[in-house]
């Protein structure tokens, strides 16, 4: 059962806090002071409310001296900027009075399910650690990282296929880790003490790929000087991993199709054939069964190659993985940087668990490291990740707003709104026959941005008619 403690001096607002949590199922502990709150071991509680202003020391002190205890602060409204002074300072998050009992359920929630996942990282990190002398470069989980379902999922069907030699065409997104999986199926064969060798097809010229692939023979061409041996006869004995094959020319497709039909390879200029012992595997982010019907990719040549299917899911398939992944690249960014000290903001971490990440894990890894390069202090804030929101997150970018007024021409005119324009018509339209809770839903925004945006734009909140 987690357990909560409350500094609050007003005994009012104290006893209510506790008889709600308690009700939740949570263990609570509460106090009136900074000084009577240090009675207790800060450090053995899952999280801290705290009022921002109390007797004696404020609040936010309990930010230094519980370093490992989240602590959440509350605050009126006229104290908001105290507030985002106080989350600058380490605050997990602040809640404006007056506050209802399903917005603090909410908060406290996230906090706590927040604390378990980070808890569940560092608890990865120290397992990955004591296991890495036993497991390393032997099972997908030390070469990719992934706790979901579905990269679990994949996981699985690793260690099943790797060991066979059946060829395998990995599909995937661009930068969800096609190579590492390649390099996992490589590692878990009995192959494994042979190369891996490894061909982008999408960055060779066309010109030179079918000589990089089954090599050439002196004189085949202008400009060979000298016999060469292609990466398919380097791959001898070990695999062949070819990224974005859906980018081979017609030729390299022909020429390829007889390597995995009758196992050896010809080289340009040569009248010779050579026996080789490859494990094929293949990747691409395009799909390879629709290129078959436009006749831009070898039907034959896919059949042989989709023999075994792994696929790899996209990042915002991966909500359980994302915060870990960016914790684990800000560890290693950070260590290699030497600022070992960074963190992340909370509006960082909403930042990142919000983002859609059309670019995958790569883009994950590419915008902490340019924030870890840009970061001045040792907070990580949304403007360093520089990720220029999502334009198909609506909730955010209704929150976010559009400052800007637009003049309203009538019911008929939304098309001309802006986005405060919406809100505040939204609002009024239909809070007669509307909760807060079904508002805030249709709107697709917490019941507390709606709150901080009925005070900003100045709408009242409908009272009830027992009120």
């Amino acid at each position: 059962m987690p357990r909560i403690l409350i500094v609050e001096d007003e005994h009012i607002i104290r006893s209510a806090v506790r008889k709600m949590l308690t009700h939740a199922g949570y263990d609570v502990t509460d106090a009136g002071s900074v000084e009577e709150a240090e009675e207790h071991d800060l450090g053995s509680f899952d999280l801290i409310i705290s009022d921002l202003r109390l007797p004696g020391a404020p609040g936010t002190e309990l930010i230094r001296r519980a370093p490992v205890t989240p602590v959440l602060i509350m605050t009126s409204y006229a104290s908001l900027r105290s507030a985002v002074d106080s989350m600058k300072l380490g605050a997990v998050e602040y809640i404006a009075k007056p506050f209802d009992h399903d917005e603090m359920l909410a908060l406290v929630t996230t906090i706590l399910e927040r604390r378990s996942t980070l808890a569940a990282a560092d608890d990865s990190r120290a397992v990955a650690a004591k296991t890495t002398h036993q497991a390393a470069d032997s099972d997908p989980a030390s070469i990719m990282f992934g706790q979901c379902e579905p990269m679990q999922r994949v996981f699985t069907l690793i260690r099943k296929v790797a060991p066979t030699g059946t060829t395998v065409l990995i599909q995937g997104e661009s930068g969800t880790g096609k190579e590492l999986a390649a390099r996992a199926l490589h590692l878990l064969s009995p192959r494994a003490a042979a190369p891996l060798i490894s061909v982008n097809c999408a960055a060779i010229p066309e010109s030179l790929i079918e000589s990089e692939l089954f090599g050439h023979e002196k004189g085949a061409f202008t400009g060979a000087v000298n016999a060469r041996t292609g990466l398919i006869e380097a791959a001898n004995g070990g695999s062949l991993f070819l990224d974005e094959i859906g980018e081979l020319p017609a030729e390299a497709q022909s020429r390829l199709l007889r390597v995995l039909q009758e196992g050896e390879i010809r080289k340009v200029g040569s009248t010779q054939s050579i026996k080789v012992n490859v494990r094929m595997l293949a990747a691409t982010h395009r799909n390879l069964k629709a290129m078959t019907r436009s006749g831009e990719f070898r039907e034959d040549l896919f059949y042989r190659l989709n023999v075994m299917q792994v696929r790899i899911p996209p990042l915002r398939d991966r909500q359980g993985d994302i915060l870990i992944l960016a914790l684990r690249f800000l560890k290693r960014q950070g260590a290699k940087m030497g600022k070992p000290d960074l963190q992340f903001s909370t509006d960082a971490v909403r930042t990142i668990e919000r983002h859609r990440w059309p670019g995958n894990v790569r883009e994950l890894e590419n915008a902490i490291e340019r924030a870890t390069i840009l970061c001045d202090s040792e907070l990580i804030t949304p403007a360093l990740l520089d990720l220029n929101g999502d334009s198909d997150y609506i909730p955010e970018t209704l929150v976010a707003g559009n400052n800007e007024q637009t003049h309203v021409q009538g019911a008929g005119s939304q098309g001309d709104l802006s986005l405060e324009d919406y809100f505040q018509h939204f609002v009024l339209e239909n809070q007669d026959r509307m909760s807060e809770t079904e508002l805030a839903q249709k709107l697709g925004i917490s019941r507390k941005s709606l709150w901080e945006r009925r005070q900003r734009l100045g709408i009242p909140r409908k009272k009830t008619s027992g009120s």
